[in-house]
């Protein structure tokens, strides 16, 4: 594994230190790969919805009412319940 040295403000070395003396974390090591994940995984999923967004924009406007897609959504949806 890699290391990397931070340095961060007091305040903040701070809060790490409370979350790992609550138990939540092992170090403050394993508190950054946690934050690092939780990134990570949030710019994944908003790659996916602006890739989903330009698929609909060049997908062009439907003939669909609101209504029709709306009970689309709900035959969908009660095949999933």
């Amino acid at each position: 594994m890699a290391t990397m040295n931070i340095s961060v403000p007091e305040p903040m070395r701070e809060w790490v230190q409370k979350q790992i003396s609550g138990g939540r974390y092992a170090s403050s090591s394993d508190y950054v790969r946690d934050l690092i994940r939780r990134d990570q995984d949030k710019a994944s999923k908003l790659e996916a919805l602006q890739a989903a967004i330009v698929e609909g924009f060049e997908s062009g406007i439907s003939d669909k009412t609101v209504e029709d897609i709306l009970n689309e959504v709900r035959a969908n949806t009660a095949k999933v319940s």
